[in-house]
């Protein structure tokens, strides 16, 4: 039998909601990338994933036109991911440190990776509006995964989700390290996002990603 978890991502893969979401991502995923030219793309909303009875949630941003949005799994295939599953996989949340598709057999342990938007926008900047269709996913998953004590968001339009479902008002202004109390004991952890805009230029290094890895397994 289906699980509530496992409901809401076949919800999440069917949501056709946004025009320009859906136009883009099946444009991407019918042109490709030439070093991608011989892969079927997945071209729709992209599902979270992980440990269902996860004490951290990761928030990121939207799935990546030749990441995601061709793999169908979060933050796989891009050079994100890349940063991102090797820092998990040093700190004891994922099996393996690589993610190159959804039958690389990554596995997570005590960690849940979720995102604002389930489609690949373009340029990366989603609308307000679009963002807002996809916050009822984000809500229905906060009250499913019921052991999750640390949300992590990964730059500003994680955090921003995150502060508008738990309204905090006031909203402290974001800083990587930044820490928030919320209900119920759970406590948001910020951190720069993992994009290569932030790794490469040295914004976000592993050793500070790292350190806000530990202390989320602290809080948790």
């Amino acid at each position: 039998m289906m699980n509530a978890l496992e409901a809401l991502n076949t919800k999440v893969i069917s949501c056709d909601s946004c025009d320009r979401l859906v136009q883009w991502r099946e444009k991407v995923a019918k042109e490709k990338r030439a070093a991608y030219a011989d892969q079927t793309y997945w071209g729709k909303p992209v599902p979270s994933f992980g440990d269902p009875a996860a004490h951290l949630l990761i928030v990121g941003l939207a799935p990546a036109a030749h990441g995601a949005n061709r793999t169908g799994r979060m933050f796989t295939g891009d050079r994100s991911g890349d940063f991102l599953f090797a820092a998990l996989h040093r700190v004891g949340y994922a099996n393996q440190g690589t993610a190159i598709s959804r039958e690389d057999g990554l596995a997570l342990t005590g960690a849940y990776i979720t995102a604002p938007l389930r489609c690949a926008p373009p340029q990366n900047k989603p609308t307000a509006e679009e963002l807002n269709n996809c916050q009822n996913f984000f809500r229905e998953e906060l009250k499913l995964l019921e052991n999750v004590k640390v949300i992590l968001a990964l730059g500003g339009i994680g955090y921003a989700a995150i502060a508008k479902e738990f309204e905090l008002r006031p909203k402290p202004k974001f800083a990587h390290g930044l820490e928030v109390p919320l209900p119920d004991k759970k406590v948001l952890l910020c951190s720069y996002h993992v994009s290569q805009q932030n790794t490469f230029t040295g914004r976000l290094t592993e050793e500070m990603f790292d350190k806000v890895l530990r202390r989320a397994q602290e809080l948790g």
